[in-house]
Order: structure tokens, then sequence, then C-alpha cells
């Protein structure tokens, strides 16, 4: 296979803190390409610089040795580099079909944005991964999972040579990532680089070819999947040997913290109870939509269910919860909360960093 993306020496600092230094990577076509490293590693300001989103202090990128001077992310779009970030980019306020086509939309004779080809062009797309969401749907109506698989499928219908997907299975489910992984297949047998970022070890192993490790904004090495084992690939990104992944469970409980009777959701759903002590960790799973979001904002007001009891720490608190001061009346009782989607609910992106960290 040959390269299809050389990226050579890439550097980049924000301020006085160096994010990449002297960072090489090539992508070949027809391949899926991972690229891994512990949170900071700086997998993602390579990968954003590719996308036109950075420009690199020093370095070059050529593509099919061509010499490639990427200004914005609409360069790179013109080059044949396409990308689902990490964070949404999706514009909540417009249609799926109207954000498939943003910047880009078809037109009829007289001018005119030609919708009904928009629309078409659109359910095809998402069609090709298994999704019947109607075009005209506003994006802040759907899910995180649904939003996750509209920039996936918005990725997919640019027709690019390169394909970057940073995080693309954070939202989504078993059943969902299998009909990921079947299209990234589809897509690297046509001939297209995929970049694939991800830190589930399962899914570096099945689907892809080549992985790239990245520590402290330094390339660490380039390895070919399947000559390299799940503890090397752990060793390449944190620097060492690991004995042991998590330690040893005690088995020992400390006080009751939290108790959940009977919570009813809606009245027809079945009654759920729970209990959480110190030194404990319970997980709530099911699949997307079964009522876990739901839930977890009943236990902090911002969900009103039909019936149920809440203690913490001994108090019993009465339900519902009040909607306007409930997460208030539960951090004041040391509850936090970390919502589904942390970039539109869990922080003021327009507030410094020491802000949002004060806000109580």
């Amino acid at each position: 296979m040959t390269n299809l993306i050389e990226m050579s020496h890439i550097s980049k600092a924000f301020g006085g803190s160096k994010a990449l230094h002297s960072v090489s990577l090539d992508l070949k076509a027809g391949s899926v390409h991972a690229l891994m490293g512990e949170n900071g590693a700086g997998k993602s300001t390579l990968m954003k610089i590719l996308a036109g989103v950075h420009q690199p202090d020093s370095g070059e990128i050529f593509m099919n040795g061509e010499k490639l001077d990427l200004k914005s992310p609409r360069d790179a779009l013109d080059a044949g580099i396409s990308t689902v970030f990490q964070e949404h980019s999706l514009l909540p306020n417009l249609s799926i079909a109207e954000n498939m086509f943003l910047g880009r939309e078809p037109t009829t004779r007289f001018g005119s944005i030609d919708y009904p080809e928009m629309s078409s062009q659109t359910a095809k797309a998402l069609g090709e991964l298994g999704l019947t969401l109607d075009p005209s749907q506003l994006v802040s109506n759907l899910t995180i999972a649904e939003r996750q698989f509209v920039e996936i499928a918005h990725c997919i219908q640019a027709d690019a040579s390169v394909l970057i997907l940073d995080e693309p299975t954070a939202a989504l489910n078993a059943a969902d990532v299998d009909v990921l992984n079947r299209n990234i297949r589809r897509l690297r047998d046509k001939g297209k680089a995929v970049v694939y970022i991800s830190h589930r070890m399962e899914e570096i192993f099945e689907l892809c070819d080549t992985v790239t490790v990245l520590k402290d904004g330094a390339l660490v090495g380039t390895r070919v999947v399947s000559e390299i084992t799940t503890d090397e690939l752990i060793a390449m990104m944190v620097g060492r040997e690991l004995q042991d992944l998590f330690p040893d469970r005690t088995g020992d409980k400390g006080d009751e913290i939290l108790r959940v009777e009977n919570l009813r959701i809606t009245e027809t759903s079945q009654p759920l109870s729970l209990t959480l002590h110190k030194g404990e960790i319970v997980a709530l799973a099911g699949l997307e939509g079964q009522g876990q979001q739901r839930f977890l904002r009943s236990l902090i007001g911002r969900y009103h269910p039909f019936a149920g009891t809440i203690s913490i720490n001994g108090k019993a608190l009465k339900m519902p919860l009040s909607t306007s001061s409930g997460v208030r009346h539960l951090q004041q009782l040391k509850v936090g909360f970390v919502p589904e989607d942390r970039k539109e609910e869990g922080l003021f992106l327009a507030l410094p960093i020491a802000h949002n960290i004060a806000i109580v």
C-alpha cells in the first residue's frame, strides 16, 4: 500500500505548552490506522492540524506526494480530508439535512437551494448506517448517539479520501458499534485511509491495521496491529510495563450513602431500587434509551419521576426534587453530577476554566 498522507516532523505549541514535538505520521490508502495515547498525548491536536483547524508551528504535510497548505477546515475538505471530531460540531438549530450540506448546498437551475435533493442525499447517507431518521428533523431533538451517527454520516457523505474518526464510539452501544465497524471496513476496502482514535483496546485489535502511539506530544512508535499484544500496546502508551490494570477488589464496603427505593420513571415502568456504599462503584447498564438518563436526572431534579423515594446519608428527600433548586440542593449534600453531554450541559464554554471549576 502506498502512502496517501505524510505528516513530517509536525510541532505545535499553545502559549508555553508544547502539544506536539516533531511528530511524523504516514497514512496508507486502504487501511485503518489507529492513533492512541493517554489523555493529553497530542492525538486530537495532530488530527486537527490534518483537518485544517490548527496550523503547525513547523513541519510539512504531503498528500500523494504533493505538499498541502491547510489554512482552514474548508481547505482540508477540498483536499479530500473529512473529520468526525470528538466534540460534536452539528448546529442544533438546523435540520439534519442542513447540517449535512452546510456550506455546499445543492442548488436548482434557478440558483435556489434544492431541498428535495438535499433531503434525498441525506436519507441515503443515513440509510448506509442503518438509520431511518427524518432528514428534516432538528438536530436539537436527537439523542447523543443519534447526533454521533449523523456526524459520521456527514463524514462519509463527503466522499473524502481520508477520514478522521476521533472517539466515534464513545456514545454508541454495542449494536451501533457493529454497524459503524462494518462501514469503516467498507470504506477501507474502497481505498480510503481511515484514522481511528479510541481508548477501547478491543476495537483497535478488531478493526485497525496499524497503530501509532503518542505520549506527551512525542511519537513513541508505529506498529502493525497483528504483530503487537495488548500488554505491549499499553506499555507503549504509559511508558512502562503494567502488572495490574486494576487494583484488587477488597470486598469491604463502608456506610450506606445513597438509597433509591421503588423509583418509577413513568406510570407504567417497573420500580427500581438500589443502594450505594462508601468505597463502592455501582454500574447502571442498559441499551440506549432504556431510562438511564431519566433515572439519573430524577436524582438531581432535572426529571420528575412518577414515584419513588431517595435518601442520602440517611436523610430522606421528597420526590420529585425541585427543577430549579434540585442540583444546588444535591451539591450541598456533596453529590456531584456529570452529564452525558458535557459540552452542552456541563460547561460554560464562554467562561474561563477557573470560573467553570469554581461555579457552585
